[in-house]
């Protein structure tokens, strides 16, 4: 990708717009107050860093460049271009600091901050404005979702669930790849919902947790039907279809998800589960998983669990709720929201099933049903440095909407009353800043592990 071709048409004008004694140009990202939640888990830069920046311009960049901008009838800044490639070899001078990733923090929290290192090019740190926020935005939009779909787990499964150590990491499973708009896109967004958990069928997410955070193998999952591989066998032989999936998978300690809603999943279960098959997932030594996957979400896996303990018991556990027989668990994947996950869950305790009896499956609710404004994020100049060595507070504050006010100054982040707020640097003293620089003049100077940022997500760090 020509990274001079990765903004927005408008921005091709702005270099010759600033004042003319314009050294430096600072600016931030943020996640403004008032969107879905009240906190951002941040995380994705690192990704755009190493895929992105590391890329040097060359003269066969600016060629094309030059052609396609002015034909689309815009200014192009050759001079400022070939300066970047004959001064600094191609690489953007740039200085970024950031939040360590996996950082939960409040909205209104500066999350990025940007600032060019060479006078000459006051104009790139917006330039580049369009690929750093949505390098920004997306994926810890879908990590923040993911993350508080963990905190709804966990107080379900806190209230229900003697322990869930080992159940929490794979209660929500990414199915959001065919959803995605693009491989890239399932990539971010597969390992931005790794941050809180281990479950995905998003090969891409797992990839990227390899290639960008050194993370050797960041999720699991289980051999699993779909419907092409039940249907083939006719509905004539579904029960075939099914002891074929316990006997080529399940075994000790194995798990098997075979979705059960092909023709009829309430007789699937009683008959073909419950009678002609019930022996066979009774000995095999591993878990048979139910998958319904049609129907109302708030009432089908709750009765999937009801028929299943009639069928193959069930125990009651310290906190005096039902736990289905190790046999057999359900998940439940068509349907899923953070909103219908709560539901299920209430509903499911409400008739006294422990929370661990069930998983989800989340897939255009995790990765697609997301925007730029679900949790409003914004890149906005806070800061100017004239030739005389000045810096200069800037912002914008609308009277038509005072909810787009930007910060002024080049801003810090500290520890006040135990939590992160935004103070102006020149205001930080002898308090520590928790934007640490990340990237300098091509150089990446930070490189979180996945496990670290799991860790710092946690709040274990």
């Amino acid at each position: 990708m020509n990274m001079i071709l990765n903004t927005d048409s408008y921005k091709y004008s702005h270099f010759a717009q600033y004042p003319p004694e314009t050294a430096a140009i600072s600016a931030y990202i943020e996640s403004r107050p008032g969107g879905r939640h009240d906190n951002v888990l941040f995380f994705g830069l690192q990704m755009f860093l190493k895929e992105y920046l590391t890329r040097r311009i060359s003269t066969a960049d600016i060629d094309e460049a030059d052609e396609l901008v002015t034909a689309h009838g815009l200014p192009f800044n050759r001079d400022g271009w070939e300066t970047l490639v004959s001064r600094h070899g191609g690489s953007l001078p740039l200085s970024i600091e950031a939040l360590p990733e996996g950082s939960v923090v409040p909205a209104g929290t500066p999350l990025v901050q940007i600032r060019n290192t060479d006078p000459d090019f006051f104009w790139l740190p917006t330039f580049i404005e369009t690929a750093l926020l949505r390098a920004v935005w997306y994926p810890s939009t879908v990590a923040t979702v993911s993350y508080y779909v963990r905190q709804i787990i966990t107080e379900a499964l806190e209230r229900s669930c003697d322990d869930y150590t080992d159940v929490l990491p794979f209660r929500l499973h990414d199915f959001g790849a065919r959803g995605a708009t693009s491989l890239e896109q399932a990539g971010l967004g597969g390992v931005a919902h790794l941050v809180s958990f281990m479950g995905t069928d998003t090969v891409s997410g797992i990839v990227y947790a390899r290639k960008y955070y050194a993370e050797p193998m960041a999720g699991f999952s289980i051999p699993a039907a779909e419907h092409s591989t039940m249907t083939a066998w006719g509905e004539e032989r579904e029960a075939e279809a099914y002891g074929n999936m316990i006997e080529s998978f399940g075994g000790d300690g194995k798990m098997v998800a075979v979705v059960s809603d092909s023709y009829d999943l309430y007789r699937a279960v009683s008959e073909i589960w419950g009678k002609e098959l019930r022996s066979k997932v009774e000995q095999m030594g591993g878990t048979l998983v139910v998958r319904p996957d049609s129907g109302d979400p708030a009432v089908v896996p709750i009765d999937t669990v009801d028929m299943l303990g009639a069928i193959f018991g069930y125990t009651t556990n310290a906190k005096g709720y039902k736990v289905l027989n190790p046999a057999v668990r359900v998940i439940q994947g068509d349907g899923v929201t953070p909103d219908t996950i709560k539901i299920i869950l209430d509903r499911l305790m409400g008739r006294g099933w422990s929370a661990e009896n069930i998983a989800f499956g989340m897939g255009a609710g995790l990765l697609q049903k997301v925007n730029r404004d679900t949790l409003r994020f914004a890149m906005k100049a806070n800061a100017r440095l004239d030739t005389a060595g000045n810096w200069t507070g800037i912002h914008k504050d609308p009277k038509t909407d005072p909810g787009k006010a930007s910060k002024r100054y080049r801003q810090a982040v500290v520890m006040q009353d135990g939590a992160p707020v935004a103070v102006p640097l020149k205001e930080l003293g002898a308090r520590e800043n928790l934007m640490q620089p990340v990237w300098e003049d091509g150089t990446l100077l930070k490189d979180w592990t996945l496990a670290e940022i799991r860790q710092r997500a946690a709040g274990k760090e």
